[in-house]
């Protein structure tokens, strides 16, 4: 034994000596970076050699960590230690939704905005209470390993798989899309040639070595991606507060940032501009309504225009214009309904004047009784959003497996709160960063000339218009705040140019992105791969496999579904934030009440719990669904949204009606039938205290 913990404290020293030189190593690559800059180097350059230095790190790392062995491909051999799984943890956590889209959401949505914080910091509480000590004093390989022992048998294993490879698959496709956004933006590639280009990069790790090689890249990913998020912030934190920790002392921008938002309120200018938009709006929503006769008469003058223009040798401009437009007008009445009922909700949202950033539940409808409904309406989707995602950050697959690398379940402890610890340093800093970028574009991008944006607008702007467009909408010449749409996904990446940082830190920042969405695509793809190689495979259809052949079918499916998920990223929507959250409301839906019950209710029946994860995820699947835009097109579904929403929930907290109706299913149904064994209840006592000894009840786990 002593000599096992001497081994284990050896590992450890060695880790603190390689990832210490390491992150020496890359703050001299940023300073060598920065000089070359000085010097010459191009942009074009320095982006290349961020994306193209770090993929190869990563890939370095995951050729030295290449193995065959299972319990190391599986759990990196049950031997990382609290503070580096941490690290990798709180890697696989921040993913393109946090290091992309969170500051991006805080800047959108102000307030609200801390529903995304809240929840993801407080289902951390959650898993440290509830599921990471036991999952390792399970000590198996997956969360369906888990299910099948705790509940007897195959069925719930393959509910467990599904519900795991569907909460894995639409989180992974959000990565995989904030990978594409990346590389296409930095090197120049097209964003469906930029998709497979950053997939290299993902699968070089997991593909190789499995948790052991994600691991050990994930702890890499971890120091380069905090790096790349707290230097922008420290900059602007001396640029705008006069202090390098303005997560400190940023409440005077908060203010200055309130009275910007009334300064626009009232100024004339946007009111202008405000106005055109809500003509806009008024005029589509007379013309969806006006259906099929407006469709009819709107495709006639395109066609008589064009007509005119070529008849009267036009130049070919305005009759190429012409012609565009004629093609792109929608084909059908069903088609022009969709597309202007967008548009409409798109000019109304532009017609309204900006939402104040600090005020909880805002709402802008002058009649209060609608203000009051507005406001009771953000209440409850706030309070909603953070169950969820507290609850759905407890049940990720792919979180969990972390749980089962430690040297034991001590250090599982532990390494929650390391985790907790490396996220807080993000988190902290979000709050901070949207509300400095809010302070920058309203004080200093508004009010400039449209012939002297700068060259981060157009270049941003090719990448993907629904990411960024400026249209000068009442032709005077100056940037109003209603004329600019950012989406929130750049917000972070553009943050450096926006503020007129060196380019280098914009570099610094899409490496540390492609880091975070690197990190956790691995972990995911992963998860996918385990759960039909070892769950599928192994436990249900051919229990002799060998080693070898067992992890080699690992890695052919983690490239099939790799593939799979970055076709499917090039057809998804540019809202990473969404689909991330769509992935906490399945799991949370799924799997947080069999998990928990398989703990703390001896009662819990396998019936009880295939019943839960199959109403949870239907209802989940069903609200999102007939409630969410994309989704809608995918499935056409028409007629007006509010129709399918109860009590006005937005689709990203679908999970709040199926983890009910899940709850009521586990308890029902388990007092129906039978209760398990007394072997099986014997099993849950072992789990329920972790710091028992003794492997009586192992053989379940097999």
């Amino acid at each position: 034994m002593s000599a096992q913990v001497g081994s284990q404290r050896q590992f450890y020293n060695a880790l603190k000596k390689y990832y210490s030189w390491y992150t020496g190593g890359f703050l001299a690559f940023i300073v060598v970076l920065a000089i070359l800059e000085q010097l010459g180097l191009s942009r074009a350059w320095i982006g290349y050699i961020f994306l193209f230095a770090t993929i190869a790190l990563y890939a370095g790392i995951g050729i030295m960590s290449r193995t065959a062995e299972v319990a190391e491909y599986y759990v990196a051999g049950r031997r990382v230690p609290a503070i580096f799984n941490g690290m990798a943890t709180g890697s696989d956590w921040m993913s393109a939704a946090s290091f992309i889209g969170m500051a991006g959401g805080l800047y959108l949505q102000g307030f609200d905005g801390l529903a995304f914080i809240m929840g993801w910091t407080g289902g951390y509480c959650l898993v440290a209470f509830l599921l990471a000590p036991y999952l390792r004093k399970f000590g198996q390989f997956t969360i369906p390993d888990f299910l099948g022992a705790r509940y007897g048998g195959n069925l719930a294993r393959a509910f467990g798989i599904i519900i795991a490879i569907s909460v894995s698959f639409v989180y992974v496709v959000a990565q995989i899309y904030g990978v594409g956004l990346i590389t296409s933006r930095f090197t120049g590639l097209a964003f469906d040639v930029g998709v497979f280009v950053g997939l290299a990069g993902i699968l070089v790790c997991s593909f190789l070595g499995g948790m052991r090689a994600v691991t050990w890249t994930q702890v890499a990913q971890y120091i380069i991606l905090i790096i790349a998020y707290l230097i922008p912030v420290a900059w602007l934190g001396v640029k705008h507060a006069g202090f390098p920790v303005p997560q400190l002392v940023y409440g005077h921008l908060l203010q200055k940032v309130t009275e910007l938002e009334q300064k626009l309120t009232n100024d004339p200018k946007e009111q202008e501009v405000r106005k055109i938009f809500a003509d806009r709006a008024a005029n589509l929503r007379k013309q969806v309504a006006e259906l099929p006769a407006s469709w009819e008469q709107g495709r006639a003058d395109l066609a008589r225009k064009l007509e005119e223009l070529k008849a009267a040798n036009a130049p070919v401009a305005e009759i190429n214009a012409a012609q565009k437009a004629l093609d792109t007008y929608p084909k059908s009445p069903d088609e022009a309904r969709k597309a202007w009922t967008t548009q409409a909700t798109a000019a109304a949202a532009r017609s309204s004047p900006p939402m104040p950033h600090a005020t909880p539940f805002p709402s802008l409808n002058p009649d209060p009784v609608k203000n009051e409904q507005e406001r009771n309406t953000k209440r409850l989707n706030f309070l909603t959003l953070v169950f969820c995602l507290m609850l759905g950050t407890a049940a990720l697959p792919h979180i969990l497996m972390r749980y089962y690398t430690t040297p034991s379940v001590n250090e599982a402890r532990k390494s929650v709160f390391w985790s907790l610890f490396f996220i807080f340093l993000l988190y902290f800093s979000a709050p901070a960063l949207a509300v400095m970028v809010k302070y920058e574009v309203y004080g200093f991008v508004v009010g400039s000339k449209f012939s002297e944006l700068p060259a981060w607008v157009a270049g941003w702007s090719k990448v993907d218009p629904r990411l960024l467009t400026i249209t000068d909408v009442n032709k005077d010449g100056i940037v109003q705040l209603a004329e600019i749409t950012l989406g929130q996904d750049i917000i972070v990446l553009a943050t450096p140019e926006i503020a007129g940082l060196p380019y280098v830190i914009s570099g610094l920042v899409a490496a540390g992105g492609l880091a975070a969405a690197l990190s956790t695509a691995d972990g995911l793809l992963l998860t996918i791969a385990n759960a039909l190689s070892h769950d599928l495979y192994y436990k249900m259809i051919n229990p002799n496999a060998s080693t070898q052949k067992r992890v080699t079918i690992s890695k052919i499916l983690l490239l099939i579904v790799a593939v799979l998920a970055a076709w499917t990223a090039q057809q998804a929507p540019a809202d990473i934030l969404f689909l991330v959250s769509a992935a906490f409301s399945l799991a949370a839906a799924g799997f947080f009440v069999p998990l928990v019950a398989g703990v703390f209710w001896k009662r819990a029946t396998k019936w009880g719990a295939i019943a839960a994860m199959i109403g949870g995820s239907v209802v989940t699947w069903y609200y999102m669904i007939t409630t969410q835009p994309w989704l809608r097109s995918v499935f056409g579904i028409t007629g007006p949204v509010s129709d399918y929403m109860w009590f006005g929930i937005s689709p990203i907290s679908a999970g709040i009606f199926g983890l009910p109706v899940a709850l009521v299913l586990m308890i029902v149904v388990s007092l129906l039938t039978p209760a398990p064994d007394e072997r099986t209840q014997d099993f849950v006592e072992h789990v329920r205290y972790p710091n028992l000894k003794g492997e009586k009840f192992s053989t379940l786990a097999t």
